[in-house]
């Protein structure tokens, strides 16, 4: 169960537009690596679980939350908006509201 959770994130790679192979050497590992594991064959260790979630630049629950279709964008945009100050953020709010109707 966990095991297919797992694979079906790794699609972000198809996100950010990298093969299985760059993904793998960015990673510290073998050229095959990512494809392994896309493939069922083997799943990482945590710490390259880790390297994983940093080459996302997501978290490790941002990586299993279930629904968050773009991580690495809500978390980017997660850190813009830890700089503004309360009223920028409530019209932040006002706007995504409005967006969403």
């Amino acid at each position: 169960m966990y095991e297919e959770r797992f694979v079906k994130r790794l699609t972000l790679r198809m996100q950010k537009g990298v093969s299985a192979r760059d993904m793998s050497l960015s990673i510290g590992q073998s050229e095959s690596y990512i494809n392994k594991i896309e493939n069922g064959v083997a799943l990482p260790s945590m710490s390259v679980f880790f390297y994983i979630c940093q080459y996302f630049g997501i978290t490790p629950g941002q990586f299993f939350q279930d629904g968050m279709s773009c991580p690495q964008a809500l978390a980017s945009t997660l850190e813009d908006l830890n700089d503004l100050t309360p009223t920028q953020l409530e019209h932040v709010r006002s706007i995504i509201k409005d967006i969403k109707g």
